[in-house]
């Protein structure tokens, strides 16, 4: 079973849309201030939904919760560290943990992202 899709709510969507295809690479399928959507080399879809259209005073995630993005080695995780801090986003230096080499921050729009290998 492949995983299609999945849905972040959003306190902005425009910053979270750019910011994901920015730093990440995913690929644009449209977007509007309500509703984004975006796909990487794998097909699977990520939805960007306003917190207003979804019905939400501010956008509310479990502690825990986050999304991952797997690189392929300590050096590229170190880049995509550097390259944040360097466009002015505080992010917290890459260290041990959970037998990966990683690091977690909140992205435009609200949500936390990990970046691992």
């Amino acid at each position: 079973m492949k995983l299609n899709h999945l849905n972040l709510t959003v306190d902005d969507v425009t910053a979270a849309h750019q910011f994901l295809q920015t730093y990440f690479g995913l690929q644009d399928l449209g977007t509007n201030k309500n509703m984004g959507f975006l796909t990487d080399e794998s097909g699977m879809v990520l939805s960007l939904t306003h917190m207003k259209l979804a019905k939400e005073s501010e956008v509310r995630y479990p502690g825990s919760f986050h999304i991952g993005f797997i690189q392929p080695s300590e050096e590229r995780v170190n880049e995509i560290n550097q390259r944040l801090r360097d466009d002015g986003f505080e992010v917290e230096a890459p260290h041990k943990a959970h037998g990966s080499w990683t690091f977690y921050f909140t992205a435009p729009g609200g949500f936390v992202i990990e970046v691992l290998c």
